[in-house]
């Protein structure tokens, strides 16, 4: 069945209403976009629906078909709306608006279209991940509740315990952390204060920029003795378990290679079960060889573009190359490491043909072993300004998924850290 979902537009109060003489619009890249019927899907449980400060709603009159920008009426507030799409799904195009003069540049979230159609929103986006694991049906808060009491209890002495219950999961409602205390899946072990990286869309680190971080990086370094309590715990109890170095609430754990290092051999040590991950910049190749030597199983790269120059203005690097990415990333995987690719998904730029040809060239010569197809949370003309892109036309995210499944048939598509099988 063809349809095109309605503009949805919001007064300015939180208050969000449909325009029956207006069909919403995407944009990829610089270019607006209807959007096919098949992209479109009913808005998940978990996302949130934002209303864009100081831009104005852009939609396709239903009459004449023409594009418009729609004005706001003498002493009224007329606002364009996005939906910020829950995890384990990836957005096929932004939210289509015209920016007013001197607005602020938006928080760190990724802009998704998003219309109204027999009595729900849509969005065009795609679960990419069947994994159950951050669906907002999984949280029960009494049992979270419970639980944390119990772990502060049996971890008394534990700062990275106590840090992941009273800063991740009651502060931030960290799904990740909130899992470590149902005791399942993955668990994150942050453990850097510090980054040899100044990344555009850090969300926990932002200078002059003008943008608000997302949350505060931890404020401590924790033991090997204090992560290696806890994670054996969870890797010997939970199901499917992940224990991860590296998440939004830190810096770059490979500062700390001694730290890491210890910890996976400590580790190891005492249980050979689950798996032992490590999100990061891969930015020093000699400490990758020897995590993965001390035991580490699985390394998530992150990546904006697998293109050298647009991935140094992203990163802004300091005292490591894009070269240096590569080369730890062979060094995984010549010892039997599993790597991932943590692509952060930009309509309109991922899925330029120049593009498209260098992610699919870094999988073929390094034989990545999976992409998770994460959205990337920053302002999209912000975006676009910082990595002075040029305006190609792409060949559409679910064009470019659809391409990359064909063209590499053992390539595992997904949204979050796997567990790795025995």
């Amino acid at each position: 069945m063809k349809f095109a979902p309605l503009l949805v537009v919001s007064d300015g109060f939180g208050c969000i209403s449909e325009i029956e003489e207006y069909s919403a619009l995407g944009i990829s890249g610089g270019r607006l976009m209807e959007i096919p019927t098949d992209e479109w899907i009913p808005l998940p449980q978990g996302s949130l629906l934002l209303e864009l400060p100081g831009r104005l709603p852009v939609g396709k009159n239903n009459q004449t078909g023409a594009i418009e920008v729609l004005e706001p009426e003498r002493n009224e507030c007329l606002l364009a709306v996005a939906a910020f799409v829950a995890p384990a799904y990836t957005i096929y195009y932004h939210a289509a608006y015209e920016r007013l003069p001197d607005t602020p540049i938006l928080p760190l979230y990724a802009y998704a279209a998003v219309g109204w159609h027999a009595g729900q929103f849509y969005v065009p986006a795609v679960r990419i991940d069947a994994s159950i694991r951050q669906d907002p049906v999984q949280f029960n808060t009494d049992r979270i509740a419970q639980a944390a009491e119990v772990i502060l209890h049996r971890y008394s002495g534990n700062r990275l315990a106590k840090h992941l219950i009273e800063n991740c999961a009651r502060r931030y409602h960290c799904p990740a952390a909130l899992n470590y205390l149902l005791n399942r899946w993955e668990m994150p072990l942050p453990t850097a204060r510090a980054c040899n990286a100044d990344c555009v869309g850090c969300i926990s680190l932002q200078g002059e920029s003008g943008i608000c971080s997302s949350q505060e990086r931890i404020a401590f370094t924790p033991t090997p003795e204090e992560i290696i309590e806890i994670a054996v715990d969870h890797l010997q109890t939970a199901p499917e378990p992940v224990v991860s170095f590296g998440q939004g609430c830190e810096g770059e754990p490979l500062l700390n290679p001694q730290l890491l290092i210890d910890t996976v051999q400590g580790v190891r040590a005492r249980t050979a079960k689950g798996t032992i991950n490590l999100n990061t910049n891969a930015s020093k190749p000699d400490v990758i060889a020897q995590l993965r030597a001390a035991g580490l199983d699985s390394m998530r790269v992150s990546l904006n573009s697998a293109r050298e120059v647009y991935y140094e203005r992203y990163f802004q690097p300091r005292y490591y190359r894009f070269g240096d990415v590569l080369t730890s990333i062979r060094r995984m995987k010549e010892q039997g490491g599993f790597v991932s690719l943590n692509l952060f998904v930009f309509p309109g730029f991922t899925d330029q043909p120049a593009e498209v040809q260098a992610v699919e060239k870094l999988i073929a010569d390094y034989q990545i072993d999976m992409i998770q197809w994460r959205n990337l949370n920053l302002d999209p003309e912000y975006y676009w300004e910082k990595m002075r892109l040029t305006n190609v036309a792409g060949i559409g995210i679910s064009n470019m998924i659809v391409r990359l499944r064909q063209n590499f048939p053992r390539l595992r598509h997904g949204y979050f850290n796997p567990w790795l099988k025995p």
